[in-house]
């Protein structure tokens, strides 16, 4: 190697150390991670058991008071997502549950919140003054900065599903939280007087205006979900990836429920195998009813009922139950995000 080459290769060293003394670095040299052909997620696929998770969260229900835990809540932590911790990349899911006479104490956060309820009667939340009774299969919401708490006045343990879009929010550096100095949020709106008003079809109060981008229905019911199934009967196919799949809609757009999370309903029929999928957004799928098996990516997950399953983006997903069966899974996705910012894609493959 000649004297003028060795300069001139300590001459690009030198160049490359001032860079970072200049606090600048060669995008030549990071090309390929920053402008990549396709999304690839920290996160894994990944199956929570219901019945694993109850048995724990009952242990400490005998160890630990609703007042030491603020709120009883095991998280499902995804193996890719230990620190922080998280379900995926932008959604949470976890497992809460609240013992009879037991009250956990109003607060708010900027994270748009929903629990979906897996066992239990007798136990209310309040939302921004509205108190919401809580029954197995009703799905709701609790919209970024409502004041919310829950009451459990009822026999027996309640059990339920938290969904939040927190990591998100703290991804983009937008987490704002607050404790109401009380040990209740006063009521200010009938029981349940939002999912009165509003669960009827297409028929939305004309005397009412928008407030916010959050649908204004606090409880979409099981009921009401069970009818629509019902009604549908098996007069139609519906997705072959997803069966007779159904949107929770905001009555006021049409739209997803909240602004960052989207949430579906899916009744998958007596010995249904679906069309593999994937799309762009993270997806998580709890067991409302029934069991099965759900293949993603590498993976092969068998459920049952108040199981989860994390499906990373961009991961081929399908599910299949067995003959003689049938299944309910509810699902959420970060899809608004995507579509608002005109990232969402999506496949589908004959296998």
């Amino acid at each position: 190697m000649s004297q003028e080459t060795t300069q001139v290769g300590d001459n690009v060293a030198s160049a490359y150390e001032e860079l970072k003394e200049i606090g600048a670095a060669p995008l030549w040299r990071f090309y390929g991670n920053l402008f990549r052909k396709e999304p690839l997620s920290q996160a894994v696929p990944y199956h929570w058991s219901y019945e694993r998770f109850r048995r724990s969260i009952e242990f400490f229900t005998g160890v630990m008071s609703l007042e030491e835990a603020e709120r009883r809540v095991l998280m499902m932590v995804n193996p890719g997502l230990q620190d922080p911790p998280a379900t995926l990349t932008t959604l949470f899911a976890g497992l809460q549950t609240i013992m009879p006479g037991e009250t956990a104490r109003p607060h708010r956060h900027t994270s748009n919140a929903f629990r979906f309820i897996i066992d239990g009667t007798g136990a209310t939340t309040t939302v921004n003054g509205e108190v919401v009774e809580m029954r197995p299969g009703d799905l709701l919401l609790t919209p970024g900065w409502h004041w919310h708490d829950h009451v459990h006045a009822g026999d027996g343990p309640m059990y339920w599903l938290d969904g939040l879009d927190y990591p998100l929010v703290n991804l983009l550096e937008g987490s704002f939280a607050e404790n109401l100095d009380a040990p209740r949020q006063e009521q200010t709106v009938p029981t349940g007087l939002s999912s009165r008003m509003f669960t009827h079809g297409r028929l939305n109060p004309a005397f009412l205006t928008p407030a916010g981008q959050s649908s204004p229905i606090g409880n979409y019911s099981w009921e009401q979900t069970q009818a629509t199934f019902d009604a549908i009967g098996d007069d139609l196919e519906g997705s072959r990836s997803d069966g007779i799949i159904l949107d929770y809609v905001n009555p006021w757009t049409g739209g997803p429920v909240m602004p960052t999370i989207g949430c579906r309903i899916a009744r998958l029929r007596d010995g249904f195998v679906g069309q593999a999928r994937r799309t762009s957004s993270n997806m998580i799928f709890h067991v409302v009813e029934g069991s099965g098996t759900t293949q993603v990516g590498d993976h092969s997950f068998t459920w049952q009922r108040g199981d989860t399953i994390a499906v990373p983006l961009w991961t081929w997903y399908r599910h299949m139950v067995a003959a003689g069966s049938h299944a309910t899974l509810f699902s959420y996705t970060d899809e608004p995000v995507r579509r608002s910012l005109g990232f969402f894609r999506e496949e589908t493959r004959e296998d």
